[in-house]
């Protein structure tokens, strides 16, 4: 799962999408439940909460019916089309792309987190796969814009299955984000939830650049040159 990333700027987002820049600020660095844009069909870039809000939340941090806290930054992507949580925004086609200039993930090698940063190798942004909804604020009527971000399992990959803790008394399940490439873009924002599906794939080692998020906590991951 992800649960902080580096967002791209205002112009960033611009010359690189090629959309209109929002109008509400957003934090360059967006951990759940805080202010991040999103791009959607037709190219329309709105800033929502990281985090979906079901529409029988009691407020805008999201919960159950009966007022349990949920978790709903990150989408399973094997289970996304059944969670009630996240079924009706895969059905009705509101996927979006979260711009991104790094994401970070947990690496537990040494013993402890060390937080490691992954870059495109090319020097361009992410374009991280999502899915966007709305909540209306059942007491004053507001309506708040909100998304997740998918993930996929990503074992056996040599680079992203070296994140996240280890637990001995579960089968293995590493989780890692869907990149989305440029081509594909119009292809995820409006094609066929089949078209979505054959985009959801584990990018090869070779398209990250990587690294500590501190370089003073820099380490060697195993197996890598």
């Amino acid at each position: 799962m992800c649960n902080l990333y580096q967002s791209t700027p205002k112009d960033d987002l611009v010359d690189w999408f090629k959309v209109t820049p929002p109008a509400k600020p957003y934090a360059a660095t967006i951990a759940p439940l805080k202010d991040g844009p999103y791009i959607k069909a037709g190219g329309v870039v709105e800033v929502g909460q990281w985090g979906m809000i079901p529409g029988s939340s009691k407020s805008r941090t999201p919960t159950t019916r009966d007022g349990r806290r949920l978790s709903t930054n990150n989408a399973r992507r094997e289970t996304v089309a059944t969670a009630w949580t996240f079924s009706r925004a895969w059905k009705n086609g509101q996927r979006c792309l979260i711009p991104a200039w790094s994401y970070d993930e947990p690496y537990w090698g040494t013993g402890k987190n060390i937080w490691w940063r992954f870059w495109r190798a090319d020097g361009a942004p992410w374009a991280l796969a999502g899915l966007w909804s709305e909540w209306t604020d059942p007491d004053t009527g507001e309506v708040v814009p909100n998304y997740t971000l998918l993930t996929q399992n990503c074992d056996g990959h040599p680079l992203l299955s070296l994140m996240h803790k280890p637990d001995g008394a579960v089968p293995p399940d590493k989780r890692a984000v869907v990149p989305i490439e440029a081509s594909d873009w119009n292809r995820w924002l409006h094609g066929t939830a089949a078209d979505a599906e054959t985009l959801i794939q584990v990018p090869p080692a070779e398209r990250f650049r990587h690294g500590a998020a501190d370089p003073t906590k820099q380490v060697a991951l195993p197996g890598l040159a």
